[in-house]
């Protein structure tokens, strides 16, 4: 370990920064943020120093820099355009045993700045120790993806209710038992709603007389299948769900993305080969809930557009069952933008509508009349069992026999695969090229855009392609 990663306490510590320029400004923007009493020796100044002068938030000095600048100073930042000014700054800070950081030049740095993600007060600092600063600053953004806004209200309930629970609870182990319950209750459900005084109250409740925790459900959206298509609460939320209830059409990847303790219930329904009935489906949900369990009921695509997610509301209610619903990315929207399809363009259709290839039991038929009008893009989900039905109905209502169409297999994903023709040929293409399910139906003129627009991996050559996604590095 080539630094100690400590938190300094700063505010109203006498801190020196030498430079006056935009890389001295960033530094002093995250002193300032942190309470520092900051000085800045410069011969000129970013106009936002000034601005902060006459704030009264920084003292400006307009000279060059000497040694005499460091008396009474706790740390010193070197932020010049100049090598030997940097250079001076830490040869005069390191004979006084002062901590000095050189901005970019790391062998004259007795302390650096790592990459902040700040949830305050919970704080997070992550470096390379300055071998690969982009690198750090890349893994910050993926955990500021994972961190949750309500991370910083809800330290700051927890952290003023300590002395209380060490009143009450003189062992380390039971505080820290008591701790997990609280972080395993509603008090963080309502702090993310933002109802920190009912937060508050239920804390109160929780210490006065512990209570069985309440079970909730969460219903998440699992987009049509690229993991980087989950929404940041659909991660969050599959990072604290004690149980996954998940269907077939949640993609391996996002499943890893699962907290690894995780117990994991596949309830998935594949045409022909129903594996739990949507009726058994509402009841394990239930049950889990009632027993206190925090359940993350994962769908492909969106849980409301031919999700099921409203049913599975509908039996949580009679319950008084808590639930949250988390929207996805449904598989018209990212299918057809992974494919190059534009769903609606101002020269093909100025509207698109979204139909189901599984009809009622009583077997009600769509309206294909007001599926065939020539401005419109029709998506069709679960409609590869009916291609030739859809074809025949659809050109039987007034529909283009020579419309294009699209077959879109495992959209979004490694394996994506792209079929394209015309709406006469469509289910000839689909026993042609085997395809299988997961698979959309894209009808209308917009397809004939795909060879021009289609990015997601290698342009195809022909109407048919594979799709290989580079693995980020």
């Amino acid at each position: 370990m080539q630094y100690l990663p400590i938190f300094v306490q700063l505010t109203g510590q006498p801190v020196l920064i030498v430079g006056g320029g935009s890389v001295a400004l960033r530094k002093a923007n995250t002193l300032l943020s942190a309470g520092a009493k900051l000085s800045v020796v410069a011969p000129e100044f970013a106009a936002e120093f000034i601005t902060w002068q006459q704030q009264g938030k920084a003292e400006l000095i307009n000279s060059y820099f000497v040694p005499a600048l460091l008396d009474n100073k706790l740390l010193v930042i070197a932020a010049t355009n100049s090598d030997t000014v940097n250079a001076a700054v830490f040869k005069a800070a390191t004979a006084r045993n002062m901590l000095v950081n050189t901005v970019d030049d790391q062998a004259k740095c007795g302390f650096i700045f790592p990459a902040i993600i700040d949830r305050s007060p919970i704080l997070i600092a992550i470096s390379s120790f300055g071998t690969a600063p982009v690198l750090a600053r890349r893994l910050r953004e993926k955990l500021e993806a994972l961190l949750p806004q309500h991370l910083g209200p809800l330290a700051t309930l927890v952290g003023s209710f300590r002395n209380k629970v060490k009143a009450k609870i003189s062992s380390f182990a039971g505080r820290r038992q008591f701790w997990e319950g609280v972080f395993n209750s509603d008090v963080v459900r309502k702090v993310q709603a933002n109802q920190l005084d009912a937060a508050k109250q239920h804390l109160e409740q929780l210490l006065t007389a512990p209570q069985k925790h309440s079970g909730e459900v969460y219903i998440v959206g699992a987009g049509p299948g690229d993991p980087e298509l989950l929404t940041l609460k659909a991660l969050q939320l599959m990072q604290q769900a004690d149980v996954v209830v998940y269907d077939n059409l949640v993609s391996a990847e996002v499943l890893t993305l699962v907290r690894r303790d995780a117990e994991q219930i596949c309830v998935g329904k594949k045409a022909g080969a129903h594996s739990v009935t949507q009726q058994d489906t509402n009841q394990l949900l239930i049950d889990l809930a009632l027993a206190g369990k925090k359940v993350c009921r994962l769908k492909g695509g969106d849980p409301f557009i031919f999700g099921r997610g409203g049913e599975e509301i509908q039996a949580l209610v009679p319950h008084n069952i808590a639930f949250q619903v988390v929207p996805g990315i449904t598989a018209a929207a990212g299918c057809a933008a992974y494919a190059g399809i534009p769903l609606t363009h101002r020269d093909h259709a100025q509207s698109v509508q979204f139909v189901t290839g599984h009809c009622q039991h009583d077997g009600s038929e769509p309206n294909w009349f007001s599926m065939s009008n020539t401005n419109q893009t029709l998506v069709i989900y679960m409609g590869l069992m009916k291609a030739a039905y859809v074809q025949q109905q659809l050109i039987k209502a007034g529909r283009s026999a020579e419309t294009p169409v699209a077959i879109i297999e495992n959209g979004t994903r490694r394996e994506q695969r792209i079929v394209t023709g015309k709406l006469y040929n469509l289910a000839e293409l689909v026993m042609q090229h085997q395809i299988s399910s997961p698979a959309l139906l894209v009808i209308g003129d917009v397809v004939s855009l795909q060879q021009d627009l289609h990015w997601f991996g290698l342009r195809p050559q022909a109407a048919v392609f594979s799709q290989n996604l580079t693995q980020m590095a």
